[in-house]
């Protein structure tokens, strides 16, 4: 499988950076479709088809004579902050490592394929991480990522940098679905996490979207006796 972008999805994934590091904000004026062919050595045609991806996303607003503005983004105002758990950890003064335990490519199933949006059979990348605290085990990071969003997924190394830190960097967030729940965890996760047999974990399930598209599916297993969530909106 070819893991290089299409020209306009790279192209996309320019204006969602540009928007989401505050170089272009709210009501500011992007570059006009011939300047943007120009930069990146495209048609006119292949812009005009990312451009308008964007609008139909609500991401810019075209205004008939005038140009491309960054659109109002509804999504911040409902979007739970994510933080990357290296940096969470490191606020309280503590120390972060981790493990890479799986780092492949995998075929969607039925529910995976609902949950991005594909056809079961549909290549994904998945990664299985451990986070240790002090160099105790406090996550499982079990996470699916959609190959158009991070084309260079499975090059990357997850004992440098966490999954998420990269996908943020990569895949500029547009939004994020989650759920949290108590459940005894599989074997294979217990061990990981060193938990005495019959403890809870508390599950954290999250989606997140970029460029239109579900850009990674995860669920964060935690032992109830050693974490706790805590946010504000």
């Amino acid at each position: 499988m070819s893991d290089k972008l299409p020209a306009y999805q790279t192209i996309k994934r320019h204006v969602l950076a540009r928007i989401h590091d505050g170089t272009w904000k709210e009501g500011d004026a992007i570059p006009g479709e011939e300047a943007l062919a120009r930069e990146f050595g495209v048609s006119r045609m292949t812009v005009n088809r990312a451009i308008r991806e964007l609008s139909e996303e609500q991401i810019v607003e075209r205004v008939q004579g005038s140009g491309t503005y960054v659109a109002q983004q509804k999504y911040q105002a409902t979007l739970v902050e994510i933080r990357n758990i290296a940096e969470e950890i490191a606020a309280r003064g503590h120390r972060h490592r981790s493990e890479l335990h799986k780092l492949e490519r995998v075929k969607a199933g039925e529910a995976l394929g609902r949950a991005f949006g594909v056809s079961p059979g549909h290549t994904l990348f998945h990664s299985v991480v451990v986070h240790f605290e002090n160099d105790q085990p406090i996550q499982v990071e079990d996470r699916h990522v959609n190959p158009e969003v991070a084309p260079d997924y499975l090059t990357q190394d997850f004992t440098s940098q966490t999954p998420n830190a990269y996908l943020m960097r990569v895949a500029p967030l547009q939004g994020v679905s989650f759920e949290i729940e108590a459940l005894h965890p599989p074997q294979a996760v217990a061990e990981m996490l060193a938990m005495q047999a019959g403890e809870p974990c508390l599950v954290l399930r999250r989606q997140t979207r970029s460029m239109g598209k579900v850009a990674s599916v995860a669920a964060m297993w935690h032992p109830a006796s050693r974490y706790q969530f805590t946010g504000s909106f």
